[in-house]
């Protein structure tokens, strides 16, 4: 007879798995970020999920991304079960210098794509100078003649 005994580290482990995830199946939607020119774009792996189970939000410099993968319906058993089922929600504060009124988002392949555009006012610019030098040889010029 096989008795199985209680390890409570074990269940602990296997508790924190599955509320902070691990490499192999992380408890919130993987993201990747990088700046190309003038905009900055995000990326996030949600497999499974239909883009009319996603929302995204703006609050202030607050974005907030909200996925939901269902289990499905019908006349079926469940054999195994690794992918995490149910709501997912990642937050991101995004800095002033972003143009958050602009941001662009397209959901293909398990993968949701954001562009945000840097802001107009934090884009460099150039700076004219103006110069009291030239006004005034123009006016000795035209006093010398």
């Amino acid at each position: 007879m096989l008795l199985r005994t209680a390890d409570p580290f074990r269940d602990l482990d296997r508790i924190t798995q599955q509320v902070l995830g691990t490499t192999n199946r992380p408890a919130v939607m993987a993201m990747d970020a990088w700046r190309e020119g003038d905009t900055f774009i995000i990326e996030f792996d949600l497999p499974g999920v239909t883009a009319d189970r996603i929302d995204l939000d703006v609050e202030r410099n607050v974005l907030t991304v909200r996925a939901e993968r269902v289990a499905r319906n019908g006349d079926w058993e469940m054999l195994a079960s690794e992918r995490p089922r149910g709501a997912f929600s990642r937050q991101l504060v995004l800095g002033d210098n972003l143009d958050l009124q602009s941001i662009e988002a397209h959901y293909e392949g398990g993968v949701l794509r954001l562009r945000v555009p840097v802001a107009e006012k934090a884009k460099p610019r150039k700076i004219q100078i103006a110069s009291s030098e030239g006004a005034d040889s123009n006016e000795r010029s035209a006093i010398e003649a």
